[in-house]
């Protein structure tokens, strides 16, 4: 996976998310989208990304990732609870989800500047 692919497979998660927040169908799993290595990004953070790990971005992409993770769960284990989630509140850009979103991004473009790639 490259930087591109890595930042690609992020934003996915939004679209999946949005469309879960339309029908809770109990498709995606609260404790497992909290676990950080099971989707494609955080396969390769904890697999052949791990060559980047000197690089000070490579933890900050490990922190936020795992925040986004945490982030996205919860959203999903409001929806299961029956709760009411506006999108805007949920995913908006005032969100903890939005936040940790944009910092993963972040991280990755840093990485990817860092790494002259």
């Amino acid at each position: 996976m490259n930087f591109d692919d890595a930042i690609a497979a992020h934003v996915e998660w939004k679209t999946k998310l949005k469309k879960y927040l339309k029908q809770p169908d109990h498709s995606l799993k609260s404790a497992d989208v909290a676990v950080d290595n099971k989707c494609s990004l955080g396969q390769w953070i904890h697999g052949d990304g791990k060559k980047f790990a000197s690089l000070r971005e490579f933890s900050e992409l490990q922190s936020e990732h795992q925040r986004f993770h945490k982030a996205a769960a919860a959203v999903i284990a409001k929806a299961d609870a029956g709760k009411d989630q506006n999108e805007e509140v949920a995913l908006g850009s005032k969100s903890e989800y939005s936040s940790a979103s944009s910092a993963v991004v972040s991280a990755i473009m840093a990485m990817k500047a860092k790494a002259g790639i």
